[in-house]
């Protein structure tokens, strides 16, 4: 039976990167974490601080999306301190960068600024109708803070997911809490599940066509079989 678990099963440890946004599965190395740990994890962008939500436990092999990353070790009072200060340059960021868009005249809706936690670099998130030339306010940025800039256009949905909030069904969003990516919504699914096809009921707050009439229509789809 243990042989069995350790070939179908996979210890993994609950990390969300910001409270009250997604969860994402992370290798406790071996390693013990419980609930509450501040963390710091392996991640694309390098070392990241990270919040546990929870502690090690066993997950199907099928449910890891590859390839999953450690958890390096505990968080350091010398990082919490350097999480604080990213967090205060991320505010001041923030507010500097919609000032310089505002002063170039640049037609494009600011998400948010987020300061890697080495410092390297601040990314800034935002959504446009159309392309938006921004090497000048990256320039001015660069000016600002001395460090590496990058922008980065979303899209609405992204937003939504970055974003986060609750859905009209009282819930927090779907794509700020477990879907992994986003998957096509047609009309179409709104009409196989009898729902009314006023936009209004059926869209998010995105604007765009519900997440949950795709998991729905695929919930269906099983029972049928």
């Amino acid at each position: 039976m243990e042989d069995q678990v350790k070939t179908e099963t996979v210890q993994v440890v609950d990390i969300q990167f910001r409270p009250g946004q997604k969860v994402y599965f992370f290798d406790p190395n071996g390693k013990q974490y419980a609930a509450g740990d501040h963390v710091i994890i392996d991640t694309a962008r390098g070392p990241e601080f990270g919040f546990c939500t929870g502690g090690n436990h066993h997950i199907s092999q099928k449910d890891v999306v590859s390839p999953l990353r450690p958890v390096l070790r505990k968080a350091t009072a010398q990082d919490e301190k350097t999480m604080e200060s990213n967090r205060e340059t991320e505010k001041k960021a923030f507010k500097i960068c919609m000032e310089k868009i505002q002063e170039l005249g640049l037609d494009m809706q600011l998400v948010s600024a987020e300061c890697a936690f080495d410092g390297s670099k601040i990314l800034f998130f935002f959504t446009s109708d159309d392309r938006v030339d921004f090497r000048e306010l990256v320039k001015n940025l660069a000016g600002c803070f001395h460090t590496r800039i990058e922008l980065r256009q979303i899209g609405v949905r992204d937003k939504a997911r970055m974003v986060g909030g609750l859905g009209i069904c009282g819930s927090p969003f779907c794509c700020a809490t477990f879907l992994d990516d986003f998957q096509p919504v047609s009309i179409k699914m709104a009409k196989t599940q009898n729902l009314s096809l006023n936009p209004t009921k059926i869209s998010g707050t995105c604007g765009r066509l519900m997440c949950c009439l795709k998991y729905e229509e695929d919930h269906y789809e099983a029972t049928r079989k």
